[in-house]
């Protein structure tokens, strides 16, 4: 019984090789052209066209401004979060997405300078963020204090957030064992 079964196997395998290597790349890659004619909700379909930024930021970079209207501040933005860029303004967090992108931005300052009454925010107050690739507004949904190490804050997620992070308390001396986190959604593009 069991060289039957190893003969069927063998046989099996030897005509269909043959099937599988025919299949090439070029078979299962779509053109651009072929997703006109599929049937998509018009956002999906516009999604695949959008590009919102042409080339990712160098570290050091002004990509922008965040408005905060109930600090009456504008700060600058720079792709990055190392000293040299929170010392000129407010930081990109490398790797996370960029304003206006469905995923998560995140964007960091010193709680002293940039960030300094950052827990007055409340839940409904704006944020914008202006950038090369439009003007994107945000509300604020929530704010919390989680330990310095907590990572969750900066992890992708499914839609348009934008996170800002700075050290907490806002007046302590030394290093700040907390951080400050205030996350937004978008609600308008421009």
């Amino acid at each position: 019984m069991l060289i039957i079964i190893g003969l069927c196997i063998a046989i099996w395998t030897v005509f269909n090789i043959p099937i599988e290597l025919s299949y090439t790349y070029d078979s299962i890659i779509i053109n651009t052209s072929d997703i006109e004619n599929v049937n998509l909700v018009p956002d999906v379909k516009e999604k695949l066209y959008i590009t919102l930024y042409p080339k990712y930021p160098v570290k050091g970079e002004n990509i922008g401004s965040l408005t905060i209207p109930a600090l009456k501040r504008k700060i600058s933005i720079y792709e990055g979060t190392e000293n040299n860029e929170l010392k000129k303004g407010a930081g990109h967090y490398i790797g996370s997405a960029l304003p206006g992108e469905d995923n998560n931005t995140v964007i960091s300052g010193h709680s002293q300078t940039v960030f300094r009454k950052l827990d007055t925010l409340k839940k409904g107050d704006l944020l914008i963020v202006e950038t090369s690739a439009g003007k994107f507004t945000y509300e604020v949904s929530n704010t919390k204090v989680v330990d310095k190490e907590d990572r969750t804050v900066i992890i992708p997620i499914d839609h348009a957030v934008l996170t800002l992070t700075t050290c907490y308390p806002f007046n302590f001396v030394g290093y700040e064992p907390y951080r400050y986190i205030v996350s937004a959604n978008l609600i308008k593009s421009e």
